[in-house]
């Protein structure tokens, strides 16, 4: 008896390590957006890529395309929402982290406050316009009915570059 509880103790502990080892992380779920935001690029548009998760899986992913949509609301952001409201059949994305590799503009943060994002990461922060507290702090602003969690940095170096790259290409 003894013998049958210890086996399925360590039977627990093996399967925990499993799903610890195979659970995508944040980095990961970056890695996917930085990867989104090479295909805005090659599409000759600013390089930002989002990816929407929910409860560890992604349910949505976007680029920048308002070049090539003819659309100035089509930053990766929105992209990825749209895409996110459709695949849930709902307007609000409780409980949803959405991953992007530049700090989301006033426009985009607005939009994730009324879908009531829960957490936010993003890569480079903007310092002309970024809304999740570079220039504005429209992510947690005091005023409104929602505040987003917000970690930003994660895997800044890439995000950034992608972006200088870009635009040094341009000039």
């Amino acid at each position: 008896m003894r013998s049958d509880i210890d086996a399925a103790r360590n039977n627990t502990l093996v399967f925990a390590r499993a799903a610890a080892v195979t659970r995508p992380t944040d980095s990961d779920f970056m890695r996917r957006a930085l990867e989104l935001a090479r295909e805005a690029q090659q599409r000759g548009e600013v390089p930002v890529g989002a990816v929407i998760v929910k409860d560890g899986a992604v349910i949505a992913e976007g680029f920048n395309r308002p070049i090539s949509s003819n659309d100035p609301t089509a930053h990766a952001e929105i992209v990825a929402m749209r895409a996110a409201a459709a695949t849930l059949a709902s307007y609000r994305l409780l409980d949803a982290t959405l991953y992007v590799t530049l700090e989301p503009c006033a426009m985009c943060a607005g939009a994730m406050v009324h879908a009531r994002i829960k957490r936010l990461v993003y890569g480079a922060s903007d310092p002309r316009a970024g809304a999740a507290g570079s220039i504005f702090n429209v992510a947690n602003h005091s005023a409104l009915n929602h505040r987003i969690e917000c970690d930003g940095g994660l895997l800044y170096e890439e995000c950034a570059a992608l972006l200088k790259t870009f635009f040094t290409a341009k000039r």
